[in-house]
């Protein structure tokens, strides 16, 4: 069978597109058959991860990201395209996580796979975002608190040296100096009064000893003495003490209320009207002795009558 050459022809440009089309797919490393899947991860902040960044598993490169760009309706949320060329499987409640490898090489990115009984990802399924900080991360965020501590120390010593120097001017430094002056000459005189008290310590040695031992006997009596109280039963005497006393109350009760003869003879008047008057009397007797002794000694030898009493009329 014999081939127009037309047909010819058109076999010919067929494989020449197929060769250009497989060629240009070759430069690219991309498969004529694309088998890879399309997946999403969405950050708040991608810590500067760049397009065409490697995915890897384990160390095990296993995709690349193909894009990053804003959520159309979530505000403010980054959405990173990954694409993956390896057919390895994972549930979708792996972890799509964005760390940094060393301290030089930029931002990559690594997928933790989750080994559960969720539904395989297909593509067009959404991986949970996260961000590693790792160990720049973790030095940044223990430096961190103490970055603020220092630069407040440092604002504050700021502030107090300012406030030094507003108060130390020149006429507070001369008033500080000529107080060190003085503290200086008081420590002088206070050296010299030291030396003065050791001299007359050591003078008096043997007094202060006599003293401490006086004083330590005096502490033994008194010692004694206390325990001579407390063997006396002190309780069982104040108790007697007090029923004396009480006695006694009792006594000096009875006499404000004019009982027994002590309480008559305080509240009864008539008893002291009659002594008054006995006392007067008795005064008048004494007075009448002294001036007519004759009425009440008469000595007669020869017999004489007694002559009688006769009151003697006042003027």
């Amino acid at each position: 069978m014999k081939l127009s050459k037309e047909f010819k022809t058109g076999i010919i440009a067929i494989s020449i597109i197929v060769l250009v089309i497989w060629g240009y797919n070759f430069l690219k490393d991309q498969k004529i058959y694309d088998t890879s899947r399309t997946l999403f991860a969405e950050y708040d902040n991608v810590q500067g991860l760049a397009k065409s960044s490697p995915i890897t598993i384990n160390g095990l490169i296993v995709g690349k990201v193909n894009e990053i760009s804003f959520h159309p309706v979530k505000e403010g949320v980054l959405v990173v395209t990954l694409n993956f060329t390896n057919p390895i499987e994972f549930s979708t409640n792996s972890v799509a996580e964005i760390y940094s490898p060393d301290f030089i090489s930029g931002k990559s990115l690594k997928i933790r796979i989750a080994y559960d009984d969720a539904m395989v990802a297909k593509d067009g399924d959404t991986l949970i975002g996260k961000f590693d900080s790792g160990i720049l991360g973790t030095i940044n965020e223990q430096i961190a608190p103490l970055q603020n501590k220092v630069e407040s120390f440092i604002v504050n010593t700021d502030t107090v040296m300012h406030n030094v120097n507003s108060v130390l001017d020149a006429q507070n430094q001369k008033n500080l100096k000529s107080s060190l002056a003085h503290l200086n000459v008081t420590l002088s005189n206070f050296e010299k009064l030291s030396k003065n008290a050791d001299k007359i310590l050591a003078a008096n040695n043997n007094k202060i000893d006599s003293i401490l031992s006086n004083a330590n006997v005096a502490m033994t009596n008194f010692s004694q003495i206390m325990d001579s109280l407390h063997k006396a039963d002190l309780g069982a005497t104040v108790i007697k003490l007090q029923n004396t006393l009480e006695g006694f109350n009792k006594l000096l009760d009875g006499i404000e209320q004019g009982e027994g003869s002590i309480g008559k003879l305080m509240k009864d008047d008539q008893l002291y009207i009659n002594l008054e008057n006995a006392s007067k009397e008795l005064e008048e007797l004494l007075r009448d002795l002294k001036l007519h002794p004759k009425r009440y000694v008469n000595v007669s030898v020869f017999g004489k009558k007694e002559k009688p009493y006769v009151e003697e009329v006042k003027e």
